[in-house]
């Protein structure tokens, strides 16, 4: 008994750091995109809303394939989805750096890179979540710390490609390093520790829902809502700030580090939340990450120069980061870890639609005014949306024997 317990608890050291780099590299590569942005339209002339386009259909595809990945990933464990993925992102990346056509840029980036990325937040956060029972929070919040740190290098790595090589040589360079990082990375997880040693988190597990309990209760329909409106904020800014600073007439080494501010700070955020989780409760921390972020969203309408979008960029990286530290544990708090993976699939997917739809939205509504205020001042209302959603949710009702694991019954309380 004390060697299997001493086994599984060196082994969760591993995983937590696994998913740590996961999301260092899965994310950092992907907000990377804002980056090359420009050399886009230089390159080919076209508008920010196809090349916005391109984003948006990536970020939906990541949503749709997050739910099989999440259904596998609690059947058969997360090692070769993690290594299938990233083969998706490698070729992705390696077709990019050939491209074209437009219609190239939506099949290359859109789809091949969409579809590899489906893995990198459920994965790494629903395995984090099922090996992790106490302090769920804090570890949750130094695995998404990872985001934070790839979103502070990545786009810096990708900018200085692009300025000594060019954007075709950074897509080869990122691409293979990606590949085979996320691969290396993946061969290494396990699902749960009994996948390690024999482990009795399952049995524990009792009060836990069912995929067919949990989608018929209104706390997992206002989760999707809240995480809609979340993304589709957070990703008008990831893929727009740069573009946004650019027209302010920042440089594009600057503009890029404005990104990469968001990622640093946002590191302090997912470790902060993480510590709050586990204090009090992840709906308070969404709850504040949405106070801040409407905050930010309205700063940002009067901004103007160089020192005030950096002042954005600072605390909107709490909120940003905040808000993807939360979202793991409040499914596993609201229904168990039973059907976590599926779960927080179709959460993600619900942001991966919002995600998917703001930043052509923004980059359309762009090219029609002009400027970007307008997609701000929605972007703040969508935010106000979200936030009366999560003030108002409750919890589930408990289940009152185990009877009801079949599914069969489940009201929300």
């Amino acid at each position: 008994m004390i060697d299997t317990q001493a086994t599984e608890k060196s082994y969760r050291y591993v995983i937590g750091a696994v998913c740590f780099c996961i999301q260092a590299i899965g994310i950092g590569i992907f907000v990377s995109y804002g980056v090359f942005f420009s050399s886009l339209h230089e390159e080919f002339g076209w508008s920010r809303t196809i090349i916005s386009g391109a984003s948006s259909l990536a970020f939906f595809l990541m949503g749709f394939f997050a739910i099989f990945v999440g259904r596998l990933n609690d059947r058969v464990g997360p090692r070769k989805l993690m290594i299938v993925t990233s083969c998706f992102v490698g070729l992705g990346f390696l077709l990019m750096s050939r491209l074209q056509t437009s219609w190239q840029l939506y099949l290359f980036y859109g789809i091949a890179v969409g579809i590899g990325f489906s893995s990198i937040d459920v994965i790494s956060l629903s395995t984090t979540t099922r090996w992790f029972v106490r302090n769920r929070g804090m570890v949750t919040g130094m695995v998404k710390v990872g985001t934070g740190a790839g979103q502070l290098v990545v786009p810096l790595i990708a900018s200085l490609l692009i300025t000594n090589y060019g954007w075709r040589t950074a897509y080869v360079v990122i691409g293979i390093t990606g590949m085979i990082s996320l691969a290396l990375l993946g061969w290494l997880l396990r699902r749960d520790p009994g996948q390690v040693v024999e482990s009795a988190v399952d049995k524990k597990d009792v009060q836990s829902l069912s995929l067919g309990q949990a989608i018929r209760t209104i706390q997992f329909w206002i989760l999707c809502v809240v995480n809609f409106s979340v993304v589709f904020c957070l990703l008008i800014v990831l893929v727009h700030i740069v573009p946004f600073a650019q027209d302010l007439h920042i440089s594009s080494a600057k503009a890029a580090g404005v990104i990469s501010t968001i990622g640093g700070v946002s590191m302090v955020g997912r470790f902060a939340t993480g510590i709050f989780i586990d204090r009090f409760d992840s709906r308070k921390a969404t709850i504040l990450c949405f106070i801040l972020l409407i905050s930010t969203l309205l700063w940002l309408q009067i901004t103007n120069n160089l020192w005030m979008i950096y002042l954005f960029a600072a605390f909107y990286g709490l909120a940003h980061g905040g808000f993807f530290t939360a979202i793991s544990p409040i499914v596993a708090e609201y229904f168990g870890i039973r059907s976590h993976g599926v779960l927080f699939g179709l959460i993600v997917f619900s942001g991966c639609l919002g995600g998917s739809v703001g930043p052509i939205l923004a980059g359309y509504i762009f090219d029609t005014t002009g400027g970007y205020s307008p997609a701000f001042w929605l972007s703040t209302l969508v935010a106000l949306t979200g936030l009366g959603f999560i003030i108002f949710l409750k919890p589930v009702k408990k289940i009152k024997d185990r009877s009801n694991l079949d599914g069969s019954s489940c009201l929300p309380g």
